[in-house]
């Protein structure tokens, strides 16, 4: 059997949450973070910005807030249904998110996946500061985890799918072999070649297993990001 990778977003995506909107909630900020999550995932805010923006605004939660947000998030209809299929077929599932670690990892855990990338935030004294403790997981790093991943697995980039909601899933989506918007924004399902509206991830096997893959080269992919990144996907073998 073809050796597969598959690579989701967690907000909105392998959930039904946005996890920063819960901590926003948990920190009486709750409206005030929806909002900007939801006109950043629409691509008309820099993501950048909106994120450190929103981070700010949690300073002063404690670090138990975590399990607080974890314990309100479920699973999207089809989620844990697709990761097991994915399994049982010898392939390999991972997560790219402009969320946390700190609830993504747990949320990792819970569904069985096997890779993770995810934003850090800075904690002091068992308190949340209003910062990141790392990068930014920006559309461009999504890309690269991908591309990292289907290395590291020995699949081939005509044989990984790329699944999310938001602008930010944009470049990946383009650059996997089968891409999907999932219940996405506007701007995400017009840039994609594949398109889920209904709440069921099982729905994107279907898709997997008709889908008849494209051999991409360099070319392919490099239009998606700007020319300076580019520099950097043409260290990675398609």
């Amino acid at each position: 059997m073809t050796a597969r990778l598959i690579v989701m977003d967690i907000d909105s995506t392998l959930i039904n949450q946005e996890v920063i909107d819960l901590l926003g909630e948990e920190a009486g900020v709750g409206g005030q973070v929806a909002q900007i999550t939801e006109r950043a995932m629409r691509g008309e805010l820099d993501f950048k910005q909106a994120l450190v923006e929103r981070v700010g605004l949690l300073a002063g939660l404690d670090e138990s807030v975590f399990e607080r947000a974890f314990e309100r998030v479920t699973f999207t209809p089809g989620a844990l249904e697709l990761v097991r299929s994915a399994h049982s077929k010898g392939w390999k599932v991972g997560v790219v998110s402009g969320g946390f670690h700190e609830v993504a990892d747990k949320i990792v855990a819970a569904a069985g996946i096997d890779f993770c990338l995810a934003n850090r935030l800075e904690v002091v004294d068992g308190q949340l500061t209003g910062k990141l403790a790392a990068d930014i997981v920006t559309k461009e790093s999504k890309l690269i985890q991908l591309l990292d991943w289907a290395v590291e697995c020995g699949v081939d980039m005509a044989h990984t799918v790329a699944v999310g909601d938001g602008a930010n899933d944009i470049p990946m989506i383009q650059a996997a072999g089968t891409g999907i918007a999932f219940c996405a924004k506007p701007k995400t399902r017009e840039a994609a070649p594949f398109a889920i509206d209904e709440r069921n991830l099982m729905l994107a096997m279907d898709i997997i297993l008709r889908d008849k893959p494209i051999r991409l080269t360099i070319e392919s992919v490099c239009p998606i990001v700007s020319e300076q990144f580019c520099l950097s996907v043409r260290k990675h073998p398609l």
